[in-house]
């Protein structure tokens, strides 16, 4: 049985608005399995991208806990929040506004990964250069800036640059609704062989259940800040029993 790598536990948000509460997260709990994709759906606003930041460290929760490799996350800080990072990753959406339009692609990911390890100069411009070639773009684009590559590509570039500290969990957060159908499948087949190459786990977050069918082991469906129903892709995609996600494939099938 594969061992559970990452876990949320009851997590809940909630944001002031100026008339309302708006609840980003309401008793949130899944699990994630070595070697796993877990496909987040729901509509803009459901809560999905709040609960990857929440993972991550990037928000706090009001309550709840993200353990990862069996150890507490959700309050950690400093140094010790780096070494985390080690393990665990995001790609976000916006690839190209994620890097630095002063530096090129090269050193953006140098930087990177000279955040999280300790290497010589020659051993920089190597990993550079090894995740380009693992990503499928020619070493030469290490030398462009954001600007100069396509939408795919500069999506490859910001998972290649994820993947420096060798993570062992990667959010996608929307990683392909920004790109037209031909690239998104070339990510897809990318994540794909990353998953069984490096037996990476994935928090796939979409809200293309159709994509969902062909990438995800499971899913799990969400609706203001809820999980409304959750699992196995074929199950979800073929016997939905939740109204809302039964609308969902409604709209796209």
């Amino acid at each position: 049985m594969s061992k559970v790598i990452l876990e949320c536990k009851n997590i809940n948000k909630k944001y002031k608005k100026k008339d309302h509460d708006h609840i980003a997260a309401d008793n949130i709990s899944f699990q994630l399995k070595e070697g796993e994709c877990l496909g987040v759906v729901g509509e803009s606003g459901c809560g999905k991208s709040t609960l990857a930041k929440i993972i991550m460290n990037l928000e706090k929760s009001d309550s709840g806990e993200v353990i990862l490799n069996d150890k507490c996350i959700s309050n950690i800080k400093g140094k010790q929040l780096r070494d985390i990072y080690k393990d665990i990753q995001m790609v976000f959406q916006d690839a190209i506004g994620s890097f630095n339009p002063k530096i090129t692609i090269g050193k953006s990911i140098e930087e990177y990964v000279c955040s999280l390890c300790s290497l010589t100069k020659e051993d920089k411009e190597a990993t550079v250069d090894n995740l380009l070639r693992m990503v499928g773009l020619p070493i030469e684009m290490k030398n462009r800036y954001h600007h100069e590559l396509s939408g795919g590509q500069c999506q490859r570039a910001a998972i290649a640059r994820a993947l420096s500290s060798h993570p062992k969990v990667l959010i996608c957060d929307e990683v392909t609704s920004a790109l037209d159908v031909s690239v998104q499948a070339q990510v897809i087949e990318l994540l794909i062989h990353m998953k069984n190459e490096f037996n990476i786990s994935y928090v796939f977050i979409t809200h293309d259940l159709a994509l969902v069918s062909s990438f995800c082991d499971r899913v799990i469906v969400m609706k203001d800040g809820k999980i409304v129903e959750e699992g196995s892709s074929t199950k979800i995609i073929n016997r939905p029993k939740h109204e809302y996600t039964k609308l969902l494939l409604n709209s796209i099938f």
